[in-house]
């Protein structure tokens, strides 16, 4: 559901600098995730199988999670312990997301349009 951005470098970055810039950079392993989220390896596997995070696999076959999937995950937990069931917090993230998408994308195109607007 979410963009798979795990080859994408940061603009201008090369090396070691495009893997600490990149959001979208697998840097995290399940295990640190679900440590860095306080959540179990368990949780992050139903994300994956609710479709709405799909982690990068190394050689081996681990999962390996972004930034930015770490940030969907969270939000998912919040959701969850407001009481919002999986399916229903895994739209309103997929939705969320895809707005944040457009805004910046609708902000771009304005730029574009006329450079010398300050939104």
């Amino acid at each position: 559901m979410t963009p798979d951005h795990s080859e994408t470098p940061a603009a201008g970055a090369t090396g070691a600098e495009e893997r600490f810039d990149d959001e979208y950079y697998p840097a995290y392993t399940m295990g640190g995730a679900a440590d860095l989220l306080g959540v179990t390896a368990g949780f992050l596997r139903s994300l994956d199988e609710a479709g709405l995070i799909e982690p990068h696999r190394s050689t081996g076959g681990h999962r390996r999670y972004s930034r930015h999937q770490l940030r969907l995950a969270a939000r998912v937990r919040e959701l969850l312990d407001q009481g919002t069931g999986l399916d229903a917090a895994c739209r309103v993230i997929t939705l969320e997301d895809r707005l944040r998408d457009s805004e910046r994308h609708n902000t771009e195109l304005r730029a574009a349009a006329d450079p010398h607007r300050t939104d």
